[in-house]
């Protein structure tokens, strides 16, 4: 048989079994267009950056480059980068859900004013570090006033490093799965001439913890106290900015020595905010299935060891340890979550609901041991339950945004509780039985 008559017969047999499909009512999609609405994006992510000054600066934006990409496939999302900011147009615009400043922000007046109506229409904006950096906030005065809040850039932190961050804020889609507070990645960190604690229209969603100072490797340029804003939102505007985004570096040949993306927890910040800024839900903390009753008694037993909270001796007074014992049903193991105000609660023992579990001498530090004491209105006094799902929570400190956690993640009776920084360990973590 010829080639010609071997490709004829081969069309008349797809011609037969399309006919032969067709009459038994089936509908075949062909393979490219399954292929594409499989892989048709929920939102698109346009990136701008320019990549000219600081070798820490071009360092990240490779980082991004490299980062988001993957990420966008994982997420399904679509992410273009481009160092051509004349595509900050509103005709260009209009194919894109979010846009990102890496390492600057639009420097003429036809890109700021098509940037300002795109995000006063509705549009998604996350900038990094660089994006908020100015001496002259009056150059631009509604994004750095108005837009961002930050007036003028005021000091910065050096050599670059990572920070305990704390998540605060309250209920936000960006922050649904952070813990109370966690480490960064490496950064050099910006603060500004204007207190954004004093704008209505800002949300603060994350800041430096008081356990990271001093901040900085070079004593002049190190933070020593304070309060340090680092994400934020403006409740006018679907818009988030981060002040990460300066890798450390070896400047000697350019090298970086750390990346923005290594730190998987804030990580979570950047996508879940991607998310929302793109209009699809982030994924929210899973909902205990049971809602804490203020009013019920319950016991809280450690994921780690098994065992339950408990006041050492079954004591009513106050200055009795908060350990772990073997669980027993008495009611020495029992406690009340009761609230108190945002969102925090007092912890009462059935034994004597006047007393509440309690920070020993009222201290910040990590291992500081707990007790019971009579509840008299005091930060250290007042937790907040956090729901990991499926019954299970953990208790952070309004005073410390530290965990009650088992030391050394003990399996032993008597062990007393204490204290410690949030780390999503299971030594953190309780499960809440209602007793009648």
């Amino acid at each position: 048989m010829t080639r010609d008559n071997m490709v004829g017969t081969m069309r008349t047999w797809m011609r037969l079994i399309a006919l032969f499909a067709v009459a038994l009512g089936l509908t075949a999609i062909p393979a490219h267009n399954a292929a594409q609405a499989a892989a048709a994006p929920s939102f698109k992510v346009l990136a701008f950056y320019s990549g000219t000054w600081d070798a820490a600066h071009i360092n990240f934006v490779q980082d991004a480059n490299k980062w988001f990409p993957q990420a966008a496939a994982q997420n399904n999302f679509s992410y273009t980068s481009t160092n051509n900011w004349s595509l900050l147009n509103a005709g260009n615009l209009q194919q894109y859900q979010v846009v990102l400043f890496l390492d600057d922000l639009p420097q003429n007046a036809a890109q700021r004013s098509a940037f300002e109506q795109y995000v006063r229409n509705g549009g998604g904006w996350m900038g990094f570090h660089v994006s908020a950096f100015n001496t002259d906030p009056q150059s631009w005065s509604w994004y750095h006033n108005e837009f961002l809040g930050t007036g003028a850039f005021k000091s910065n932190t050096w050599g670059p490093t990572s920070v305990t961050l704390r998540t605060e804020g309250g209920t936000h889609p960006s922050t649904a799965r952070l813990p109370a507070t966690f480490t960064s990645s490496i950064s050099e960190w910006y603060s500004w001439n204007n207190d954004l604690r004093n704008n209505p229209n800002i949300k603060i969603l994350g800041s430096i913890d008081p356990s990271s100072f001093p901040v900085g490797t070079d004593p002049n340029q190190s933070w020593r106290s304070g309060y340090y804003p680092i994400m934020w939102t403006n409740k006018n505007y679907k818009m988030l900015y981060a002040n990460f985004g300066h890798n450390d570096m070896n400047y000697s040949n350019n090298t970086g020595l750390s990346s923005t993306f290594s730190s998987e927890v804030q990580n979570r910040f950047v996508i879940d905010g991607l998310k929302w800024l793109g209009g699809v839900s982030a994924p929210p903390t899973d909902p205990p299935t049971d809602p804490i009753s203020p009013t019920a008694w319950y016991t809280l037993v450690n994921s780690g060891s098994g065992k339950c909270v408990d006041v050492r001796a079954a004591a009513v007074t106050s200055g009795a340890a908060i350990q772990q014992y073997a669980c027993n049903g008495t009611l020495a193991q029992q406690f009340q979550v009761q609230p108190t105000s945002g969102g925090f609660a007092r912890i009462n023992n059935r034994n004597n609901g006047v007393q509440s579990i309690d920070v020993t001498n009222v201290s910040l530090a990590d291992g500081a041991p707990l007790q019971q004491w009579t509840y008299g209105g005091g930060n250290n006094q007042q937790w907040q339950a956090v729901s990991e799902g499926g019954g299970n929570y953990h208790f952070v400190s309004r005073l410390s945004a530290k965990c009650i956690s088992v030391p050394n993640a003990s399996t032993a009776d008597s062990v007393q509780l204490v204290q410690r920084t949030c780390d999503n360990t299971a030594a953190q973590s309780f499960r809440l039985t209602r007793q009648s």
